[in-house]
């Protein structure tokens, strides 16, 4: 896909979405959380972009949604679908169903629908979903144990950015490549040239190691399924409640998982938690063991008395010997005993196997009081107990690094299949809760005509609101009392005709809708206009009148812009223009007689038509009747009146209706 043919997005942006793994896709179906991970695109634009798509991939270029109340109507429709959504990004995914005039889309989407539609719903899939949030790529953290060596500069440069957890250092020779063995626990030499060098340490030589860099810096997908732990965990449940198919082996993924700690470590070894032990706790052990062989010696000293003859002693003074050598004769049994518990107490404290020979060392045979430790063997022993741990630590990190990246790809597949799953159940909770059927659609049809209609965008409880029958075709104007239901019948006809064209279900037990290029809807002004608004109006519906395409327009109380003498001719004027054209048009007015009137071409009018009064109470039957003018409210007041008091007076009054 050409990303800057689609509207809107320019070459700056095409560049951000290039570096996506997959872009096409993306865009295709309308994944916003892949493509909002493109530099510098928020969620809000991925939705922009992605909508933007889907208009250009299916040549729906036009805006279907031709004017501000028709957008009111699908971000209502939007909002009733976010509403039914658990994750983030399911609701912004149902933003990418946009209304069009497009045969193709409408088809993919009513597809989806109908797939959607045979799910069950049920709550513990619902409550899996929470915790299931798009994949994130963790950014790189520096890796100090390891790190590149090449003699070239341009290697340099590629080893940075392909690798930038670990230092790249160049090299001139294999001397260079043996300075950095004895800094680093592993050295990996990118060039060829090294190869079969002997150099002291863990140097490995590895020309490939740029093409797989989780083998060199395996901290790097562990890094990612540790961060995204919680998140496949719910995937995997979700397909579990849901009855899906995955896409992995889940006790595979749970017990690769259960290895890896929240720090991207792996755990669960024995012997690396030994070794971890060891060094954390050496400095601790080996004050310790000290303590131990000290408390031996004075219990020992305290226990015995200690007898030098004079000549011994005055040799030993004259020989400049201190009280330790003065002992050690003695007490030079006890001085053995209380080194070995020393010993014997370090390597058990810190269960030293194959270092206890190095464990030893860390206290002399000599004979001293207090008892120290050889500060040099310490160190020596705490270098290779971290190189060990070290080394473990890595080879568990390969091993596991390697079990998860079997899995990488399917547990992509597991997390974006739970959330086009949660999309899927809100347009399924969508049907259910509003009683949707999908509509009959096509340029075959004729206008819009709907059965059992119930708008849920009425200030009711959805159950309680009354159904409406009405169909209608070419140009009509729709009359009725106030509050009788004008306006909500317009909404009724610009939702079905919005949720047909984004090819969702709608709320009626059913319903044909004519395709059409563009809904022009235009609410009820609030008061006069003035002459500059006024004549802006009147520009909009000239531009109406020449257009071309096939529209659906719907007029509410058009006449309210100006002097309603003025309103009746101007209106007349509108429905003349557009009689004839590819349009279906609905003009709800009080002045439908008087337009009737005035225009020179027959026009349809419907009405919704009053029953009565009733306990001063307004009745209504909501569904308009065809061919029919509705009665005022006026009208029925003063026929009721007629009916009950002087007959005479109001009489003369109705006769004026």
């Amino acid at each position: 896909m050409e990303f800057t043919a689609i509207p809107g997005v320019g070459e700056k942006t095409a560049a951000a979405l290039a570096d996506l793994a997959d872009p096409d896709r993306a865009l295709r179906e309308g994944d916003v959380a892949a493509l909002s991970r493109a530099p510098g695109i928020s969620a809000g634009r991925a939705a922009a972009i992605a909508r933007a798509a889907v208009r250009h991939e299916h040549g729906a270029e036009g805006d279907f949604l031709a004017t501000d109340r028709a957008r009111d109507i699908f971000e209502s429709v939007l909002s009733l679908l976010q509403e039914r959504t658990v994750t983030d990004y399911a609701a912004r995914r149902v933003e990418t169903f946009v209304p069009t005039g497009a045969e193709s889309r409408i088809a993919e989407v009513r597809e989806l629908v109908e797939r959607a539609t045979t799910h069950d719903i049920d709550a513990a899939t619902l409550d899996a979903l929470a915790d299931v949030a798009p994949l994130e790529s963790p950014p790189p953290t520096r890796v100090r144990d390891r790190c590149l060596a090449t003699t070239d500069a341009e290697t340099y440069a590629a080893a940075s950015d392909a690798i930038p957890e670990l230092s790249v250092e160049v090299v001139d020779d294999a001397r260079g490549l043996a300075e950095l063995a004895r800094s680093y626990a592993t050295v990996i030499a990118l060039d060829e040239t090294f190869a079969g060098v002997d150099v002291a340490g863990d140097v490995r030589v590895r020309p490939d190691a740029l093409s797989h860099p989780a083998e060199v810096v395996p901290e790097r997908p562990l890094a990612f399924f540790a961060a995204n732990r919680d998140s496949l965990l719910a995937a995997a449940r979700v397909h579990e409640t849901a009855g899906m198919e995955p896409p992995c082996d889940l006790d595979a993924l749970r017990d690769a998982l259960a290895r890896l700690d929240d720090d991207g470590t792996p755990v669960g070894d024995d012997e690396l938690d030994r070794l971890t032990t060891a060094v954390d706790d050496l400095d601790a052990a080996v004050g310790t063991a000290e303590s131990v062989a000290n408390d031996h010696l004075r219990d020992a000293i305290r226990e015995r008395d200690v007898t030098i003859e004079g000549t011994d002693f005055l040799s030993l003074v004259e020989q400049g010997a201190r009280v330790d050598a003065l002992l050690s004769r003695e007490l030079a049994d006890e001085f053995d005993r209380a080194v070995e518990k020393a010993r014997d107490h370090l390597i058990d404290s810190l269960d030293l196997a194959d270092e206890a020979d190095l464990a030893e060392r860390a206290f002399d045979d000599d004979p001293t009081f207090p008892v120290e430790r050889n500060a040099e063997a310490v160190s020596r022993l705490r270098t290779e107990l971290k190189a060990a741990r070290d080394r473990r630590a890595t080879r568990l990190k390969t091993d596991l690094a390697a079990d998860l990246g079997t899995l990488r790809e399917p547990a992509t597949d597991l997390v974006r299949a739970a959330l086009d799953r949660d999309v899927e159940l809100a347009l399924a909770r969508f049907a259910r809760d509003f009683d949707c059927t999908l509509p009959e659609i096509g340029t075959d049809v004729a206008g819009v005509a709907v059965e059992g209609g119930r708008s849920p965008l009425l200030d009711v409880p959805f159950d309680e609101v009354e159904p409406v029958d009405y169909a209608v075709s070419g140009v009509t104007l729709l009359s009725g009392v106030n509050s009788g239901g004008k306006t909500s019948t317009l909404d009724l006809l610009a939702l079905v005709t919005v949720l047909a064209h984004m090819g969702l279900p709608v709320p009626a037990e059913s319903a044909r809708v004519e395709r059409v290029s563009e809904l022009h809807y235009y609410a009820k002004s609030q008061g006069t206009l003035d002459a500059g608004a006024f004549e802006a109006t009147l520009r909009d519906f000239a531009d109406l009148a020449r257009g071309t395409d096939s529209r659906l327009v719907l007029v509410d109380e058009l006449e309210s812009i100006t002097e309603p003498g003025a309103s009746a001719k101007i209106i007349a004027g509108i429905l003349e223009s557009l009689q004839g054209q590819a349009v279906t048009a609905v003009f709800v007015s009080h002045l439908a007689g008087e337009i009737r009137d005035a225009a020179a071409v027959d026009v349809a009018v419907d009405g919704i038509e009053a029953v009565g009064l009733v306990d001063g109470e307004l009745r209504v039957n909501r569904s308009p009747v065809t061919d029919h003018l509705a009665r005022s409210t006026p009208e029925l007041i003063v026929e009721k009146l007629a009916g009950e008091g002087d007959g005479e007076f109001y009489g003369r009054l109705l006769e004026k209706f």
